[in-house]
Parts: structure tokens; C-alpha cells; sequence
């Protein structure tokens, strides 16, 4: 049987769409299907006059019948233990209808490891009255000694895992000994808040044996299951919906305390109930991007080429929590055959951290990328061309070829950027120093199976595809209507996106690790396919065709011999019938490492008076495949680079270091990035598709530009002033502190022997 087909064909290194039509092994036909109609080009978001003006529901905004507002009693100690705790005081407060304590929910704690763990929670009519009986709750504490150093804690193996992570590949110690140059340095990254626009949160209620949960969440599907394993529940019986999230950046891939917290008082009060994280206790104790200590040694010979790498990384994890892949862009991202890695992760009595955008990739890459430039130094060798020298054809960390990866391509569009950097030299001005730097970057980002996807077309030609999938923020429903529209050959208008309900769409994947829309978009375009096989179908057997000289275009059912007839035509044949076409994501390539490549370079401007230091302007040049919609698509690149800017130059959550309590609480104090501190962006996306990746060639997005900044960020300080700074945030004290040291390094080199 003879099949009509829409594949891709290779022209001097760029892709072109082609109609194909085979039969068996045979081509019997081909033709160019012309550029994508929709995917590819930019889009506006569909759901983005319903944000824009204030009628999209959060769960921020949804108010049930009857709802009680939950309030949680946290700890005001890094460590302590409740000897007493009285809620009859709470429960005589009129307006409040439920107190639990430890015994009635598994997440409150009898013994608080941080300063926040929640130990008691009150649901009343108000929110402010539940706030008022809080106060009314009588606890006797006994305190303990907190351990807050990373360092004593791998001293005392107190680690969240059994025991480090331990990698080694090659002769690393006969590497060094014979390398002609050998750089030490010790970096060291803060603790930075995910300060999402929505705060966590949940509503939860009963529906007679079923649990209804909204929620602000990354994992739909996740939420249900752990919920339901939790309640030992039929997972059926839990129903969790998402349509809108203001944001998590990681931090919302799991239920929550404050879920947990609203179902077991909404089980004792037979009502609704919203828990809703304050602002404060977002900062507290919502999860964080956990600092870190990066000792490393880097040796290489005189011609450029690295002969090993070795690094101690020391992640401060909290109490809770999982220590990071720091040690990944070491092990991966260069031609390095020998490298040693030895990874703790310390166990402490601070808030527990939580995935924040490329977790562990943002702190290696950081002090790597900086090793590597204080390298190129030494050796007197240009920064650029140290890292074309070094590129890695395959991983080698496991041996394993990458689906694709278009990293030197990087590289040379980065040229434009990085030749500027004389001219930015010659603006500097009194104290005013200017210089330019650059990283690679490199992150996952292939998503995999399984999702899951219907395409659904009405009698009237409009599609809707269906998904329990959530849109965290980042343009999701606009891309999955792009792939269908495509697809479909249809405008964008006549195609939406529902989502966010796990009763009414089928299984989605996290939302988390750029896997989105490598993870969705394969199976939407699947469900899409499956549809216009069957209006094909239709079309055929009403205009007496053969299905193969049929195709989708323009709205259109259109004929090899240029017969064309309105997709409405057809579809209204099923009078008030649908077509659903459903499709699965299929596993990624055997035997291949499917990851994201790219590479930032950034100008700075320093007075090397105050210390005050001003991106002035980054460029961005990413390798993530196919490019769906490049208006979202920047967006988010945007987007990762301002937070990029905050990780390096101003945010970091500051703990008393004798008691562990939290100290940059509230937004005055926890200081995030404005418009005033954005540079002038420079996006470059290299849209190729990787031809080994599923149907649709495209990786995510989400993380990549986050992960080079700040290391591009302080090699641009290092290029204008010389000096080395080896610790984040660049506050003017630590950029004060680096300058002081270069110049006494700059008075020791001229003094005579």
C-alpha cells in the first residue's frame, strides 16, 4: 500500500521538508512540501491576552465553595525538639475549624531539622484568622546543636547519600606530572531562592471517595502518584489539575509539604482548603539551588590540549534533597582522557534544596569554565581557541556518540561576538575597566518516553490536541498547537492546546530537565499524523482518490492534480461525529547521548573603585535542535540569562551561622535582578535539527542559558581587570576583596628576586 509521508532531506548541511510518497521500500513520489507554515516561525501565545489581562486561573485565584485558608506553624530553630505542643488554644478560636499536629499528617515534624520545618497547621474561614491562631498554639522546645558547616559535615560523613561519588577514567596523577602547566584554584557558589511570581500552593478537597488536588505544579502526573502512594489510594482516585502556574523553575516538581498539610485538614473538616506558602516562608523553606566548595586542578601542555582534570566538589545540601551532577560538565563536556571527580553531599541542619534550573550544571560549569581561563592565561593561549582545541567528538564519560552536537558551530558564530572584545577594552574609562569573557555550555535536554497525546477534530475543522501535561510558564500550549497545526496543514488559529488536568487527557512527563517539548512534541505530532491519516482516509473514499495523491495544506485537502477541497468539507461528513488521532513518544536513539551544546559571551564594566560591577551586553549562541516557535524560544533564553545574572552578581540566602536561622527572608532582603540590571541580549539559536532524536528533532531549552552565564560573566571581569574572583555573588566586597589581590600578586611578580 502505497503511503504519502513528510520527512526531511539533508541540502548542504540544512534540513528541507520533503512529501514522500513509498510503497514498501519503494519512492514513488517526491515533491518539496515548501517551509513550515507554523512550526518554525514566531508565535504569540495563545493563552496570552487571557495572562496579560488577569483572566487566567491560577490556583492562586481559585476560590471553592466553602473553602477554609490553611496557615503553617514553622520552626524557629535550626535544630530542636517538640517536648510540648498544645493546639486546644487554636481550636478555641472561633472561625477556625481544624488543627493537626505531628500524629495526624506525615510531613509535621516532631523533631525540626531546619529553621521552617513545619510542625502544626490550623484551617480557619480566614486566612488572617488562621494566622491569629497560630499564635494561640502552645510549644515547648528543646534545642539542639544544628551542624551548618559543609566542611564538618564530610568531616563527620554526615552526606544525604550512603557515600560520595566517586569517578576516575585514565592515569590521572601521571597526567599531571607530565603536563607542562597545572592550575589550582578553589570556587565556591552561594545558596540562591527560586522566588517563583506564584508562591507554592495547593487546594485540596473530597468529592466523595475522590481527592481533588490544584495545584501549582511542574509534574501533574507525579503529584497524583505520590499522593496516592502516600494515602495508599487507587491512583484513579486522585485527580490533579494545573491550568496555569506563575513559575518554578524546579523548585514544584513535587507535592509539598503544604499539600499534604491542606488534604489532611481538608479530611478533618469535611471542607475545601488552600495551603499557600507566604512570601517569607517561600524564602524559607520552598527548596533551594544549594552552595557549593569546587576545588579543582587542571593540567595541560604547552600546545593547548588538556590532560586531565581533577575536582572535589562539596554540595551543601540541607537536610533533605539530592546533591546535584556538579561534577557533570568536567566529565563531559571536554576531550579530557583523564579526569578524576570526588562528589559529597553534605547533610545539614538548613532548609532542604531542590532542582533549580540545570542543578549542578550551573555550579561546575561555573568554576570549570573559570579554571579553564585561568589555564588559557597561563599558557598565553586565546580562550576560544583553548576550547575548539579541547572539543569533545563523543562522551567520555561512558563512551557513548552524541545524537548531534553542533558546538564548534557555536563556536564559530560566537566569533563575531568574541573579536569585539579589543573594542570593548578601548572603552575603558577612568576607573571604569571593560573586558569581554566567554563559557561553553553543555545540559541535557532529549527528553524521553513515555507521553502521551489526542489530536481531536470537530465536524467544524477546528483541533483541539489533549494532554494532561502542564505549562509552567514557558509557552507550552503554543508550541503543542504549532506541531498539530503543521501537521495538520492548518493556521494556528484553528488549533488549541488542553492541558493541565490528569482527568482529562492522558498520561504527560515532568516538566523539568528541558524535556517538555522533546518529551511531548514527538507524541502531539504522533496524535496529529494519526488524524490526518484518517481525514486522508476520509477524503479518498469520498472523491474516489487513492490516498497517496492526497495531502493537508492551507485548511485544505488538497490533490496531486491540484484538486482542493476546505478541511470543513470533509470533516463534516461525520455530522457531529470527531476524528481523534492519538500518539505515543517513542524512546530516544540506542546507544547515543542526546544533550545541548552552546556557548555565552559577555562584555562587563568594573570600577575598580567601588567594586561595582555592570553586564553591559551577552550574546547567547545554543545547539538545541529544532526550534519550534523562536519567539518563545527566546523568551526563554532571555529569561535564563537574567536569572544567570542574579545567581552571579547579587542574590545569595544568608543564615546566621550560629543559630542556622534564615536571615533574607523577604524580597528587600534577598536581592533579584531588575530591569535595570538586564544587558543588552544578543540570541542566536542554531535550528538544526538532530536527525536521531524522535520525530521531531528538538531538545529543550529551558536550562541551557542559564548554565554558562555566570562563568562567562566572571571571565569578562577577569579579562578587564585582571583579577581572579573565585566566589559568587560578585558583591562589591568580594570584587573589592579580588582586585586587593591581584594587585599585591601584580607587586610580588615585580619584586626582584
Amino acid at each position: 500500500m502505497a503511503r504519502l509521508i513528510r520527512t526531511e532531506k539533508e541540502v548542504e548541511g540544512r534540513y528541507t521538508e520533503q512529501w514522500v510518497v513509498v510503497e514498501g521500500d519503494d519512492v514513488l513520489d517526491q515533491w518539496p512540501a515548501g517551509p513550515g507554515d507554523v512550526v518554525g516561525r514566531p508565535a504569540p501565545r495563545q493563552d496570552g491576552h487571557q495572562r496579560a489581562r488577569g483572566q487566567a486561573i491560577y490556583t492562586a485565584d481559585l476560590a471553592l465553595p466553602g473553602m477554609l485558608h490553611a496557615a503553617v506553624l514553622r520552626s524557629p530553630h535550626a535544630r530542636a525538639r517538640v517536648k510540648k505542643l498544645d493546639l486546644s488554644g487554636a481550636l478555641e478560636l472561633p472561625g477556625v475549624l481544624g488543627a493537626i499536629g505531628p500524629a495526624d499528617c506525615h510531613v509535621l515534624q516532631e523533631e525540626a531539622n531546619f529553621h521552617g520545618a513545619p510542625v502544626a497547621a490550623v484551617a480557619a474561614e480566614s486566612l488572617g484568622k488562621a494566622r491569629e491562631a497560630l499564635a494561640r498554639i502552645e510549644v515547648e522546645w528543646e534545642e539542639l546543636e544544628p551542624l551548618l558547616d559543609p566542611v564538618e559535615a564530610v568531616r563527620q560523613k554526615s552526606f544525604v547519600d550512603d557515600e560520595p561519588r566517586r569517578y576516575e577514567r585514565g592515569d590521572v596523577d601521571a597526567a599531571f606530572a607530565d603536563a607542562d602547566v597545572v592550575v589550582e584554584a578553589e570556587y565556591r557558589t552561594q545558596t540562591v531562592l527560586h522566588n517563583s511570581m506564584e508562591t507554592h500552593q495547593s487546594v485540596c478537597r473530597w468529592e466523595g471517595d475522590t481527592l481533588e488536588v490544584y495545584i501549582s505544579t511542574q509534574y501533574i502526573w507525579g503529584v497524583r502518584d505520590s499522593i496516592a502512594g502516600q494515602l495508599e489510594l487507587p491512583p484513579d482516585r486522585v485527580r490533579v489539575v494545573c491550568n496555569y502556574m506563575g513559575g518554578g523553575f524546579g523548585s514544584k516538581n513535587s507535592p509539598g509539604d503544604y499539600t499534604y498539610v491542606a488534604i489532611a485538614l481538608a479530611g478533618k473538616t469535611g471542607r475545601p482548603v488552600r495551603c499557600a506558602l507566604t512570601r517569607r516562608e517561600e524564602n524559607l523553606a520552598s527548596g533551594n539551588r544549594n552552595a557549593t566548595i569546587q576545588r579543582l586542578r587542571a593540567g595541560a601542555r604547552s600546545d593547548g590540549t588538556l590532560v586531565a582534570l581533577e575536582a572535589e566538589y562539596v554540595n551543601a545540601i540541607g537536610w533533605s534533597g539530592f546533591s546535584g551532577p556538579t561534577y557533570g560538565p568536567m566529565e563531559m563536556l571536554y576531550a579530557c582522557e583523564n579526569v578524576r571527580t570526588l562528589t559529597y553531599g553534605a547533610k545539614l541542619n538548613l532548609p532542604p534544596n531542590a532542582a533549580f534550573r540545570a542543578p549542578g550544571f550551573v555550579e561546575g560549569t561555573f568554576g570549570l569554565e573559570c579554571v579553564l581561563d585561568e589555564l588559557a592565561a597561563r599558557l598565553e593561549f586565546d580562550p576560544l581557541e583553548l576550547r575548539r582545541r579541547n572539543h569533545a567528538d563523543n562522551d567520555l564519560a561512558d563512551g557513548r556518540p552524541f545524537s548531534s552536537k553542533n558546538l564548534l558551530e557555536c563556536y564559530k558564530r560566537a566569533d563575531p561576538h568574541w573579536a569585539r572584545r579589543e573594542e570593548v577594552r578601548a572603552r575603558s574609562n577612568g576607573p571604569v575597566r571593560r573586558g569581554t569573557g566567554l563559557a561553553s555550555q553543555i545540559w541535557y535536554g532529549g527528553g524521553g518516553p513515555p507521553s502521551y497525546a489526542w489530536v481531536r477534530v470537530g465536524s467544524d475543522g477546528h483541533v483541539a490536541v489533549i494532554t494532561a501535561m502542564q505549562d509552567i510558564g514557558t509557552g507550552t500550549r503554543t508550541a503543542m498547537a504549532q506541531i498539530a497545526a503543521e501537521e495538520l496543514g492548518l493556521p494556528l488559529e484553528r488549533v488549541r492546546c488542553e492541558l493541565g488536568d490528569s482527568a482529562r487527557g492522558p498520561y504527560a512527563s515532568i516538566s523539568a530537565g528541558s524535556s517538555t517539548t522533546p518529551s511531548m512534541g514527538p507524541a502531539v505530532r504522533a496524535a496529529a499524523a494519526d488524524a490526518a491519516r484518517q481525514i486522508l482516509e476520509i477524503a479518498a473514499q469520498r472523491y474516489h482518490l487513492e490516498e497517496r495523491v492526497l495531502s493537508l495544506k492551507d485548511g485544505n485537502v488538497v490533490s496531486a492534480d491540484g484538486g482542493s477541497w476546505p478541511l470543513e468539507e470533509v470533516t463534516g461528513l461525520l455530522d457531529d461525529a470527531q476524528i481523534l488521532g492519538k500518539g505515543a513518544r517513542g524512546p530516544n536513539p540506542a546507544g547515543m547521548r542526546v544533550l545541548t551544546f552552546g556557548i555565552q559571551v559577555a562584555d562587563v564594566a568594573v570600577d575598580i573603585e567601588t567594586g561595582e560591577v555592570k553586564v553591559d551586553r551577552i550574546a547567547a549562541i545554543h545547539d538545541v535542535g529544532r526550534v519550534i516557535n523562536p519567539l518563545g524560544a527566546q523568551s526563554q533564553v532571555e529569561g535564563g540569562i537574567v536569572q544567570g545574572v542574579g545567581h552571579t552578581l547579587s542574590e545569595e540566602r544568608l543564615v546566621d551561622p550560629a543559630t542556622g536561622r534564615v536571615l533574607t527572608q523577604s524580597l528587600d532582603a534577598y536581592k533579584l535582578p531588575t530591569i535595570a540590571d538586564v544587558p543588552e541580549l544578543v540570541v542566536e539559536l542554531l535550528d538544526i535539527p538532530d536527525e536521531h532524536l524522535t520525530n521531531l528533532g528538538s531538545k529543550g531549552l529551558g536550562e541551557p542559558p542559564i548554565v554558562p552565564t555566570a562563568a562567562a560573566i566572571v571571565n569578562a571581569i577577569r579579562d578587564a581587570t585582571g583579577a581572579d574572583v573565585r566566589s559568587l555573588p560578585v558583591t562589591r566586597e568580594e570584587m573589592l576583596r579580588a582586585l586587593a589581590e591581584a594587585r599585591e600578586r601584580e607587586k610580588l611578580a615585580a619584586a626582584p628576586a
